[in-house]
């Protein structure tokens, strides 16, 4: 940072209240008004440098102290006590933070070379000229300063020529950048290493928006830096003026945020938003997601949801999990995660999908495409099923969007399934049937059915299902292979439920209600008579037995007609029949004896 000293006497200025005097053996001639601030001060010290005062002074009426308001003074009476120390000759000391007041302030009291050779305007444009100008950080202090005196400023040209020193520093190659320059990234020594191509990204970053968009603009304009460094400055400056996505809180929980800041917010991400170079990658899609997560929080116009949700979901393939991962941020929802932006832009990304490939072949860049979003939601499922308080329908919601194409196999799907029906243990059957509505039995891998035959939190019509295509594709050895029967009754627990599943089942499928004979309230074993007991027990079991094989035909013919009536598929299903048949007539026969 560079310094201007003018003056070599000390400073005899003091303050009683709210006047400001000199000390001096002449009695004050001259009141100076700004706002609250009285400064008594002498015609013959500031007379000769000021134009305006001369003129002022030579309309007053009173020839003895003359008193002048000049409260619309840009820099207030800070400013203007810089300019009267000049005029005494006092020391002052001029830098980059002070410039801009004390040039418009000089300006306005018309301190000029027609007044005086070698007045106060000079010497200010010579040292803007020769060292803020000449300056890396004194240029963007300047400019900054600039903030509080827009209007003068830019009359002056002060805004203009630092934006033009500013961009003509940042054109310059690394390799000829020889000033001070902020650079905080992990891992980077000045010493040791070359200046980095994204040298000036954290120091433009301090200004206020409207002027890092006017920098953006020109070095846009001048095409010489790709589009990833231009995506690169907006991160930084976003990072550093916007909130974290991850810890934004609710508004009704958030006491110290002021309707300003939210508004200074909106205004920082809707400009960021439509400076993102239009290249795909200029940005990262982590950013455009948080980016996203930050608007829906702040309330912004739906013009800027639109278009990060268009630009995410053209580069949704380059996403992680952890990309997808933000919280909600409605108070009205009670879950963590904020699915419904995730499905907001999957959706749009399948909309471009079916359009660019309407019928995409195996192996193609389309195919590989779409199975690797599959491969990433399913993943992220799997992570946020763990939230105790999200519904099955939000699961759902995205599960479903991805077409059938999409995934190779429903392992991935299977696991996010589990883990959901783990965490929420309360779970109706009837959510659990909606939960696994997605899941193809025949997409999963042997070891993955395995698992399903053996879940107890699974829907029993799921297992069955399971078992069928477990037997169908001959996946397993005979040795290991469970017939059907054996691993429903494994399942004890769930015998008293199968007379439910049974009247479900036959209302979907013949969408009539028949009566089951011989399933009903089975009376009590009378304590008096042994063989009325057993007789009846024997029955009762045998009434589960024949309604549990009823479902399991009723769950054959179903996966029968999905399957397309195969003949390998009828046949097995006829093995399954006969191996529980020839299983429950043994037992009866030992029972029998």
């Amino acid at each position: 940072m560079k310094f201007m000293k003018l003056g070599t006497r000390p400073d005899t200025f003091f303050t009683e209240e709210a006047t400001r005097s000199v000390i001096s053996d002449i009695t004050s001639d001259l009141v100076i008004r700004i706002n609250n601030i009285n400064f008594l001060l002498h015609q013959f010290s500031l007379l000769p440098k000021c134009g305006l005062l001369q003129r002022l002074c030579t309309d007053s009426e009173d020839s003895n102290t003359v008193t002048i308001e000049l409260h619309d003074i840009p820099g207030g009476e800070d400013a203007f006590e810089l300019c009267a120390k000049y005029c005494y000759g006092i020391t002052i000391n001029l830098s980059a933070h002070n410039f801009v007041s004390a040039f418009c302030a000089a300006k306005f009291l018309r301190m000029t070379e027609a007044v005086e050779k070698g007045n106060f305007v000079l010497k200010l444009e010579s040292f803007f000229n020769s060292c803020i100008l000449e300056g890396w950080k004194d240029s963007i202090v300047t400019l900054q300063t600039t903030v509080k005196l827009t209007e003068w400023s830019e009359n002056l040209g002060i805004v203009r020529r630092c934006i033009d020193s500013i961009v003509e520093k940042i054109l310059t190659p690394p390799a000829k950048v020889t000033w001070s320059y902020t650079y905080t990234r992990k891992g980077f020594n000045k010493q040791q290493q070359s200046v980095p191509k994204d040298w000036w990204t954290e120091d433009i970053s301090d200004l206020d928006i409207d002027l890092f968009r006017c920098i953006i603009i020109a070095i846009k304009s001048t095409y010489m830096l790709p589009p990833q460094l231009i995506g690169e400055a907006l991160h930084v400056y976003a990072c550093r003026w916007l909130p974290d996505a991850t810890k934004i809180t609710p508004p009704e929980s958030s006491v110290s945020q002021t309707d300003d800041v939210a508004e200074n917010h909106r205004k920082i991400i809707e400009i960021i938003v439509t400076m993102i170079p239009a290249d795909k990658g200029s940005v990262s899609v982590g950013f455009l997601l948080r980016l996203l997560s930050i608007a829906s929080h702040l309330g912004a116009s739906a013009m800027i949801k639109t278009e990060l949700i268009r630009r995410s979901s053209l580069q949704l393939e380059e996403a992680t999990v952890s990309d997808l991962l933000f919280p909600t941020h409605s108070s009205s929802n009670q879950h963590y995660y904020d699915i419904d932006l995730v499905a907001a832009v999957l959706d749009s990304f399948l909309l471009l999908w079916r359009r660019t490939s309407p019928a995409p072949i195996e192996n193609s860049q389309s195919m590989r495409s779409i199975r690797k979003i599959g491969k990433l939601i399913d993943t992220y499922l799997q992570v946020v099923a763990r939230d105790i308080n999200l519904p099955v329908s939000k699961v759902l919601a995205v599960a479903e969007a991805l077409p059938d194409i999409a995934r190779k196999d429903h392992d991935d799907l299977y696991k996010g399934i589990n883990i959901y029906l783990k965490e929420h243990p309360e779970l109706s059957k009837a959510d659990k049937k909606r939960l696994c509505r997605p899941l193809d039995c025949q997409k999963l891998s042997p070891e993955v059915r395995t698992h399903a035959v053996k879940n107890e939190r699974l829907p029993l019509r799921t297992v069955v299902q399971v078992l069928f295509f477990e037997q169908d594709k001959g996946s397993r050895a005979n040795d290991q292979r469970m017939s059907a029967q054996e691993q429903l009754l494994s399942r004890g627990k769930q015998i008293p439920l199968v007379r439910d599943e049974l009247s479900k089942l036959q209302l979907e499928q013949h969408e009539q209600t028949t009566p089951l004979e011989g399933i009903g309230k089975t009376p009590a074993p009378s304590e008096s008579s042994s063989r009325n007991h057993q007789k009846m027990k024997r029955t009762d079991k045998k009434i589960a037995l024949e309604s549990e094989k009823k479902v399991v035909r009723e769950e054959i013919e179903e996966v029968e007609t999905k399957d397309g009536g195969s003949s390998g598929s009828k046949i097995n299903a006829k093995k399954m029949m006969k191996n529980r048949s020839g299983s429950d007539h043994s037992r009866d026969k030992s029972r029998d004896r």
